[in-house]
């Protein structure tokens, strides 16, 4: 299913200094139901995938697309990212298609822009009743792919006064969902001046973990 794209993707990623190339994929933003603000953070995957080609040398198409939870399309898209702040809900189909596509080979990134936890884990219990959500340790190689984070994520805004965590859902050894929370990690990838507490140095730390979220998605078994 996934797994032509996912080579092909992991390729570029070892071809640092071939000339520059058409782009070859795109990173797609999820559209959920149940009424959230699924369409947060409009420049942040922009300057993501804008980073990811300086630094990673993929290919990236360098708009984002936009996919729904029960469309076919969505099992073309090796990297997958859902944010906002409020309702989700998945219904029966979508979560089939959400378990075929992350099954397949594809790559779900939930980012928590804050009210999003209550919400997010009783649906991704739908996709896969069988998992729970797991912290990575700091060793695991999400945190140490192009950028090394070894105190894991970088804290982008201040909420509850809680430490950011990573969680994932792994299914049969494999990451196939990873969930950002208490970070805003999405927030950091937006333009800077977006939040004027983001300073350069926060905008980068958070450039460098998402990069690192894309390389994982691409190379990983």
């Amino acid at each position: 299913m996934l797994k032509p794209l996912l080579l092909a993707a992991s390729l570029l990623l070892s071809t640092a200094f071939a000339p520059p190339a058409a782009p070859s994929f795109q990173l797609a933003k999820l559209h959920y139901g149940g009424g959230g603000d699924w369409y947060a953070n409009k420049t942040s995957l922009p300057n993501l995938i804008a980073f990811c080609n300086q630094a990673l040398h993929t290919t990236i198409a360098p708009d984002e697309a936009t996919v729904e939870l029960d469309a076919p399309e969505l099992l073309t898209y090796p990297f997958v990212h859902m944010t906002g702040h409020g309702n989700v809900t998945f219904t029966a189909a979508e979560a089939q298609n959400l378990r075929r596509y992350l099954i397949g080979g594809g790559f779900l990134h939930i980012d928590d822009n804050y009210g999003l936890d209550k919400f997010i884990r009783p649906e991704m219990k739908k996709v896969f009743p069988e998992l729970e959500f797991v912290e990575l340790p700091f060793s695991h190689p999400i945190y140490h792919e192009k950028f090394p984070f070894p105190k894991g994520l970088p804290k982008i805004h201040e909420h509850d006064g809680k430490r950011p965590q990573g969680f994932g859902l792994l299914y049969k050894g494999r990451l196939v969902c990873f969930y950002t929370y208490e970070c805003d990690l999405g927030n950091g990838w937006e333009d800077v001046g977006t939040y004027p507490e983001d300073t350069p140095a926060i905008h980068e730390a958070a450039l460098r973990m998402g990069a690192n979220l894309v390389a994982y998605a691409l190379t990983q078994d």
